[in-house]
């Protein structure tokens, strides 16, 4: 095969994390609760979406939380590509459910449900708080959504903004990072991760970019 058909076999994915939100700042979960950005979410994303101006963009993919939706329709106002054209929105790229636990502090799971805080530290990949999912469910569902994302754009590159439960999922299926290991990798608000999507699989190409802030963003422990 030579190079240009190699080219036209790979879709290149910008994986973007939301803008800051109140309860991000609080280390309140939210999961599938819908909580909007910040002002401090809004200018995040307009960086963002700033520093992805000059680049090829043949489609914009959201969570359809408005957390998610609206950093996508920021970048889609800011981008020549995109500009009248809104982000799809997609439910299956919404943030791991937390069932019961949606709305509250680690503070308050630790203090309140400590055999819950437990199994969620060790990352117990079939536990899930009562109404919620699995990590293994969250995988699962993560990768078949991107696979058929990225089935449809070969050649292109495309964004999806989601959520950093979601990202810690690409992260670990891009990298062959076991489901149960210890996250050391950022999850930033607004930050760009660049991702290279073949039939065999997707690769990392660079993770964690915030140079587009001027100050550092908020890495969330889990949601």
């Amino acid at each position: 095969m030579n190079s240009d058909n190699g080219d036209m076999e790979v879709t290149r994915i910008l994986a973007i994390r939301h803008g800051e939100t109140a309860w991000n700042l609080d280390t309140r979960i939210q999961g599938h609760l819908d909580i909007p950005l910040n002002d401090t979410g809004r200018w995040q994303a307009r960086r963002m979406a700033q520093a992805l101006a000059d680049e090829p963009l043949h489609a914009i993919y959201s969570s359809d939380l408005s957390r998610a939706f609206e950093t996508a329709s920021i970048l889609s106002q800011h981008h020549p590509q995109q500009r009248g054209r809104p982000p799809v929105a997609h439910h299956q790229l919404r943030e791991r459910c937390f069932g019961s636990l949606e709305g509250q502090t680690w503070a308050d799971i630790e203090n309140r449900y400590p055999e819950e805080a437990l199994r969620w530290r060790r990352r117990e990949p079939d536990w899930a708080p009562t109404g919620g999912e699995t990590l293994v469910q969250l995988r699962h569902r993560i990768e078949q959504m991107l696979n058929n994302l990225a089935q449809g754009h070969r050649g292109e590159q495309i964004a999806v903004v989601v959520h950093g439960g979601v990202l810690d999922a690409i992260y670990r299926l891009a990298s062959g990072v076991d489901i149960r290991a210890p996250r050391n990798w950022h999850l930033g608000n607004a930050a760009i991760n660049r991702l290279l999507w073949s039939p065999d699989g997707l690769s990392l190409l660079s993770w964690g970019d915030t140079r587009h802030l001027d100050e550092e963003s908020l890495d969330e422990r889990s949601a």
